[in-house]
């Protein structure tokens, strides 16, 4: 189990890319159009960090787990099956990959296929 992006949506989208730039020893990118202007950094062992801000006024703060799966159809069904909500159904990110957002247990977690 690996998880390929944490997402972290917040209101400071600067402050908090300084602290984990300072505590952590990385760098953060402009920000990527194609991640809802989030600022990426990837880690040593290739896992994608980015912070952005919310897309809509309803959206709240909230840590995301995009989970690294093989098929993404298969794992959205079997999470289906087990009381998951389906938030964001599998979509495409042209040169990233596939991406889903489920809510299990009052948490939001994600999916992604490369």
């Amino acid at each position: 189990m690996k998880v390929h992006y944490l997402e972290i949506v917040t209101l400071d989208v600067e402050s908090v890319c300084k602290a984990y730039a300072l505590a952590q020893s990385i760098n953060f990118s402009e920000p990527d159009e194609m991640l809802g202007g989030g600022r990426t950094s990837t880690l040593a062992d290739g896992s994608i960090i980015g912070v952005r801000a919310p897309l809509r006024e309803t959206e709240t703060p909230v840590v995301r787990p995009y989970w690294l799966v093989g098929d993404i159809d298969d794992a959205v069904s079997t999470v289906k099956a087990q009381g998951a909500e389906i938030a964001v159904p599998p979509l495409d990110i042209p040169g990233k990959g596939k991406f889903a957002i489920y809510i299990l247990g009052s948490i939001e977690h994600g999916f992604w296929q490369l």
